[in-house]
């Protein structure tokens, strides 16, 4: 594979790579570059998170050097599944787990616990190094980047850690690559100031889409906002189940959740039934039938999504054809991972200890 493939792969179906030349120049003098993305274990698993899945499988056709980390203690800080440790880790495998039912080989990837980078005394002589070449003020802007507000540190210290910890796994782990949502992006500049700062290696930033709330943007964007902060804010999450898509739901659930969506006529932007079709559906070889009244001409068959946005923007595609066929289509698609967990012993135990749980934090 030659350096424009490996970059077509790396850069497909991304917002942004900071920067795109110096991701070229790592490809050019580095046989097999080092690259990360770190989830915070926090319940179950919805569609969103197909999309970085879809990047590692791409990143290690690429010929990358793949680590997942599983940031058990970061989710601790969190407060996700209110702070029971075991629950973490029961989430942490289940993620695995989802990882091998979506056809991602996993025996390539290295999959790190955090548990085990907090036991070593080098990595916070790091996050010591870091919190000296960086001021509160700074951190504190970043804690964005875990679904919280500047002031929510006032009441509890760890907080501010978070952004330090995320700082220095890419450090500690001497990557390359940082791959992650765009709610990621102020913890990867953060990276990229404090190593230039300490003389260590500045990780390349790989930004993913991020998947908007089935209710739609509840809030409009504000003066005080910045895009990636908003999108954070409206994105799909598991705490409101009822506007989330996870990866083990029926069909039935899938029809019903999509039936409720939001779907604005004519509207592509942060419409979610939209994105579903184009990171979801669309990130591999797919052709989207859609079952129209003849009032609108008919059945159609769309072979890529360009074409969809350009006819769902003239009219010619309903709303609610378009939700009826997303519906169908988003089912079939899930089916392998339905499948897997089923059949899989280990898979049932751990989602049904997830759902016993109730925690949706």
């Amino acid at each position: 594979m030659d350096l424009d493939e490996k970059y077509d792969l790396i850069t497909r179906g991304i917002v942004e790579v900071i920067t795109a030349s110096e991701l070229r120049k790592l490809l050019e003098n580095v046989d097999k570059p080092k690259a990360y993305i770190g989830f915070e274990p926090s319940g179950l698993v919805h569609v969103g998170w197909l999309i970085w899945m879809n990047k590692v499988r791409d990143f290690i056709k690429a010929g990358v050097d793949m680590y997942v980390l599983e940031a058990t203690w970061h989710a601790y800080i969190n407060d996700k599944l209110g702070g029971n440790m075991d629950l973490i880790r029961t989430a942490a495998k289940f993620v695995k787990k989802v990882m091998e039912a979506y056809g991602i080989d996993v025996s390539p990837i290295k999959f790190v616990d955090a548990e085990d980078l907090v036991s070593d005394k080098k990595y916070w002589e790091l996050v010591i190094k870091s919190a000296k070449n960086v001021s509160l003020a700074r951190v504190k802007r970043a804690l964005t980047i875990m679904g919280r507000r500047a002031g929510e540190a006032e009441s509890d210290a760890s907080k501010i850690i978070y952004p330090l910890m995320q700082v220095v796994d890419i450090m500690y782990l001497d990557l390359d690559i940082a791959l992650g949502g765009t709610d990621q992006r102020k913890a990867h500049m953060l990276q990229r100031d404090i190593a230039e700062k300490m003389g260590l290696k500045k990780a390349i930033a790989v930004h993913t889409p991020l998947l908007v709330s089935l209710s739609g943007p509840e809030k409009k964007m504000s003066e005080e906002l910045e895009v990636d902060d908003y999108l954070s804010e409206v994105k799909m999450s598991k705490s409101k189940p009822e506007t989330a898509i996870f990866v083990h739901d029926s069909p039935e659930e899938i029809e019903l959740k999509i039936a409720r969506a939001y779907c604005p006529p004519r509207e592509v932007e942060l419409n979610p039934v939209i994105q579903l079709v184009k990171y979801v559906l669309f990130s591999r070889k797919f052709t989207l039938r859609i079952e129209r009244s003849m009032k609108y001409g008919g059945d159609l068959e769309v072979n890529s999504f360009s074409e969809l946005e350009k006819m769902y923007e003239e009219g010619a595609v309903h709303p609610q054809d378009l939700k009826r066929s997303v519906a169908k289509a988003l089912a079939e698609h899930l089916k392998p991972i339905r499948i897997f967990i089923e059949s899989d012993q280990e898979a049932r135990e751990l989602l049904w200890k997830l759902n016993r749980a109730k925690i949706t934090r």
